[in-house]
C-alpha cells in the first residue's frame, strides 16, 4: 500500500493518536470511510454514464468528423477592417 511498510504506517498511526486523542479517532475514520464510500459512489456513476454512452445505438449511427475536414468560411473583403 504506497510502499509504506508496517513501522511506517504504525509511526503514522502513532503520530494522528497523538494530535487527535483517541477520543477524535473514531470519528476521523467514519469520516475517512464516508469520504472514500463516496468517492467510489461517484467513480462507479460516472463510469455508468461513459458505458451508456458508447452503448447507445446513437452514438453508434452517427459518424464523428474530424475537426480539421471542416473548412472554414472567410470573411468578405467588404467587412475586414
Amino acid at each position: 500500500m504506497f510502499g509504506l511498510g508496517g513501522q511506517e504506517l504504525l509511526l503514522i498511526l502513532f503520530v494522528v493518536l497523538l494530535f487527535f486523542g483517541p477520543s477524535k479517532l473514531p470519528e476521523l475514520a467514519r469520516g475517512l470511510g464516508k469520504g472514500m464510500r463516496e468517492f467510489k459512489k461517484a467513480q462507479a456513476d460516472l463510469e455508468n454514464e461513459f458505458n451508456k454512452v458508447a452503448e447507445s445505438p446513437e452514438a453508434e449511427d452517427k459518424p464523428v468528423e474530424p475537426v480539421a475536414s471542416k473548412e472554414v468560411k472567410s470573411v468578405p473583403e467588404s467587412k475586414k477592417s
